[in-house]
């Protein structure tokens, strides 16, 4: 039986802010029902410790970083049977916001925090004193935990690492003043190390010490060895080569069912989907958007940043409107952007209502009351709201990037569109608009949404593999991408 620390930032249903917590919450759950003997291990944030039911205390963990030591609690993933270790350091960790700031600036700290996290894990890893469970290999998610792989290279650790990337636009980039306070030696702090163009990166310590590399989709592994989505680090993909598996995303599908959904007004599925209308006015009645009946319900679930395409959204809508649509937006992001918005709703109260926050329970309710989910993003590493839109029967219109790319096939599962252009965009609405006036055809394309397999056992099975072979392997750097999907 394969053993697997897995460390993140943000797990699901304890923390989330985006696809990460999702993943986090959902994956190990899928590898322990085949078999893998998997941790999950995240900080200890404020207020997480009232989300459990039994807690733990673990040993002392001393001088993680200069200053700084932590205890190391125990318990199990809420709905799981996954065990769970927080890393309680109060001085980093407890305090109001979000993982990463508040609602006005990221904190200040966070390379220590950060660095925090993966280095309790790389200790937990190789140390007895620490842990008599000793992993086999260990996930690092994102750059909250890049320095990990760097700390089991450095300690000669015999454990293996997996970095997996969920999304290349966040790279956790400092100042090399920070070296010393977070335990990386200046031999590290070269262009073949984590330094780039003058920074601490914290995603290229990843990519570049950890034995292979995984990432949320095959096109999106293929796209990060380009300049455009490889944010500046598209030549270490490439040297990386065939150490780069690109595994598509699942999405737990006994959260979102909308046979059993306990958050929307009428559950159906896709034998009774006519049931899906009470949701639709349900929607429509929370909101204050008027009844009609030959207008569908376009909908919008997203961080509100330029990286989703809200700008394009904006420039589009009078366009939008004149298809006979009401447009819901929920979520949020970049204040500029949100102001748009609101403004835009104030301004056609009839035809559009913008939700600023997010809500899960919420989130559900767009989901299963809209009849198309809108997802104009520049890049899209994976993306799971369109796998919760096609499970609900709500049809996605997506720009062909990512994980989007394949996850929804034109005019089988939903609507896509090759350029980000408000032209393609207006396209592919009034495609998918037309459709839905044609009942039988739409109600077609409905069932065949609602009966893809998304969840996560297929996922979760290419990391056993991968898990399995690194275990097993002799060898260190390739030259060609492996997609897996």
């Amino acid at each position: 039986m394969t053993r697997v620390l897995y460390v993140a930032a943000e797990a699901y249903p304890l923390v989330k802010t985006g696809g990460l917590g999702d993943v986090a919450g959902a994956l190990p759950a899928a590898l322990t029902r085949l078999g893998v003997d998997i941790r999950v291990m995240l900080p200890a944030y404020e207020g997480l410790l009232e989300k459990l039911e039994r807690v733990t205390r673990g040993p002392v963990l001393q001088n993680l970083l200069p200053g700084y030591s932590a205890r190391l609690l125990t318990a199990t993933m809420p709905g799981a049977e996954v065990p769970l270790w927080l890393l309680d350091c109060p001085p980093l960790f407890a305090r109001g916001g979000n993982p990463y700031g508040n609602d006005r600036r990221d904190w200040s700290d966070n390379h220590l925090r950060f660095a925090m996290l993966a280095r309790a894990g790389a200790i937990i890893a190789t140390d007895r004193d620490a842990s008599p469970w000793r992993p086999d290999v260990v996930n690092a998610n994102d750059w909250h935990a890049g320095l990990l792989p760097y700390y089991l290279r450095r300690a000669r650790s015999p454990v293996r690492s997996v970095f997996t990337i969920h999304n290349m636009a966040y790279q956790g980039l400092y100042h090399p003043r920070v070296l010393p306070n977070i335990a990386v030696g200046p031999d590290a702090y070269t262009p073949e190390g984590l330094e780039f163009w003058g920074k601490v990166n914290f995603l290229k310590a990843g990519l570049v010490y950890a034995d292979r590399i995984s990432t949320v989709s095959p096109t999106y592994a293929r796209e990060i060895c380009a300049p455009q989505e490889g944010m500046g680090l598209d030549g270490v993909i490439r040297a990386r080569g065939d150490m780069v598996h690109g595994i598509l995303n699942g999405i737990d599908d006994s959260v979102w069912d909308p046979r059993a959904d306990e958050h929307i007004a009428r559950t159906y599925d896709a034998d009774d989907i006519a049931l899906k209308a009470e949701n639709k006015a349900a929607l429509r009645n929370e909101l204050g958007l008027p009844a009609l009946d030959t207008a569908p319900v376009i909908a919008i679930v997203s961080r509100l940043v330029e990286q989703k395409g809200i700008d394009v959204v904006l420039s589009i809508l009078p366009a939008l409107f004149s298809t006979g649509a009401q447009l819901v937006v929920l979520g949020s992001g970049d204040r500029d952007l949100e102001q748009r918005l609101v403004e835009a709703a104030k301004a056609a109260p009839d035809k559009m209502a913008v939700r600023i926050g997010y809500d899960e329970a919420f989130a559900h309710q767009v989901i299963a009351g809209a009849d198309i989910l809108l997802v104009p993003s520049r890049f899209e590493p994976c993306g799971l709201t369109q796998l919760y839109a096609q499970r609900y029967g709500t049809i996605p219109v997506v720009h062909n990037v990512g994980g989007l790319a394949d996850t929804v096939t034109d005019e089988n599962d939903g609507f896509s569109f090759s350029a980000l252009t408000p032209a393609h965009a207006v396209a592919a609405l009034v495609r998918a608009c037309a459709l839905y006036r044609k009942r039988p055809r739409w109600r077609a394309m409905q069932r065949r949404a609602m009966q893809k397999k998304s969840g996560w056992d297929a996922c979760a099975r290419k990391y056993v593999e991968l898990y399995d072979e690194l275990v097993n392997a002799e060898g260190t750097y390739g030259t060609t991408i492996a997609a897996s999907g």
